[in-house]
């Protein structure tokens, strides 16, 4: 394998190997803590812009499950592992993870410390860098210069779809970068789903009757998204159920008012707990956002906490009184990871079902 290195933007320099595309890489750089679901990983669009750090050391021993992707793609800018599984074993496997992002023109990096480089994140937070396998191409004020924008827009997608169309219920899906599990989830109950871009009009949500709106996760700046919080802003007042997810959480907080900030170095992984403040019980959640909710921002006359974070006590689900909507940070989907709060999409479909009957 070719010889490479990753460059920190505050200079620490790492020496691997390349796995897949040999290129120059920048972009920031994030970790996650799981330990299984590379696949739902990779393939997951709130990556956008970002080189992903895996925790744990080796990855790939289970392949390449195009099934279990969340994407049509690899959506991270790149992607690093203590070391890649060559010969993967796995009677559903279609290949390597190699081969994957050979194929996909990405670029892999491994032979490094991840140990060490996830703690430096952690005390140094969240920061951009460049993955080469030449030093002299190495721009220091470049790299510090990287910023992730238009974000949603590139990864949204381009025409509305249809899924199920004979459901009971319609659900229109936000596209912001949605993870395929939650359309999976929402077809599973017995919807049908209508997914729409980013920049979908009101009036064209409200023109395919939803018994119900889902918000997806997505990646960037929430705050960026103008054009998005003020289309939610005039959403919120016809009346249908909303649920929000991750970037979803976010972007309807901001519609109501209250403000976001980009943490440390985030949440990401698999192993996240969070409580429920109406019952003091807590669960295991799936995470992938650097930015969250501020928690002294929210408007108690307009909505209540409903979830926080149980590390760090950052705000991880709200419920509205000025209408009918929810959200939270994490990830009830879970693919891959658990599947303690899938419970919610239950709730949103209770809540759908109760419009209909008034």
């Amino acid at each position: 394998m070719k010889k490479g290195y990753l460059v920190l933007e505050n200079g620490k320099i790492f020496e691997g190997c390349f796995m897949g595309k040999v290129a120059d890489v920048i972009a920031e750089i994030v970790f996650t803590t799981a330990m299984t679901g590379y696949l739902e990983t990779l393939t997951d669009k709130s990556y956008y812009g970002q080189i992903i750090v895996q925790s744990f050391p080796l990855i790939g021993n289970y392949g390449v499950i195009p099934s279990d992707f969340e994407g049509e793609k690899i959506a991270a800018s790149a992607y690093v592992a203590r070391s890649f599984t060559a010969e993967p074993s796995n009677f559903r496997s279609e290949g390597s993870l190699d081969g994957f992002f050979e194929s996909a023109g990405k670029t892999g990096f491994s032979g490094i410390d991840t140990r060490a480089l996830v703690k430096i994140i952690r005390e140094r937070g969240v920061m951009n860098a460049m993955i080469t396998d030449d030093l002299s191409r190495v721009d220091f004020q470049k790299i510090k210069n990287y910023k992730i924008i238009d974000a949603v827009k590139s990864v949204s997608c381009k025409k509305v779809t249809e899924y199920n169309k004979g459901g009971s219920y319609t659900v229109v899906l936000m596209d912001f970068g949605a993870k395929e599990n939650i359309k999976r989830n929402l077809v599973k109950r017995g919807c049908r789903v209508v997914t729409v871009p980013y920049d979908a009009t009101v009036e064209k949500i409200l023109s395919y009757k939803p018994d119900g709106i889902m918000l997806s996760n997505g990646p960037g700046d929430p705050a960026e998204n103008v054009g998005i919080i003020a289309t939610l802003r005039d959403l919120i007042t016809k009346g249908v159920p909303i649920f929000g997810i991750c970037l979803g959480h976010q972007l309807l907080a901001l519609a109501n008012g209250f403000s976001t900030t980009k943490l440390k170095y985030g949440h990401r992984g698999t192993n996240q707990p969070v409580k429920n403040l109406m019952t003091g019980r807590v669960y295991m959640s799936s995470q992938n956002h650097g930015y969250a909710v501020v928690r002294e921002s929210i408007d108690p006359v307009i909505a209540e906490e409903l979830f926080i974070n149980v590390n760090d006590n950052t705000s991880e689900g709200i419920r509205y009184k000025n209408f009918n909507g929810f959200s939270v940070q994490f990830h009830p989907e879970a693919a891959g990871g658990p599947i303690d709060t899938e419970f919610l999409f239950d709730e949103f479909l209770d809540r759908i079902k109760a419009k209909k009957k008034v």
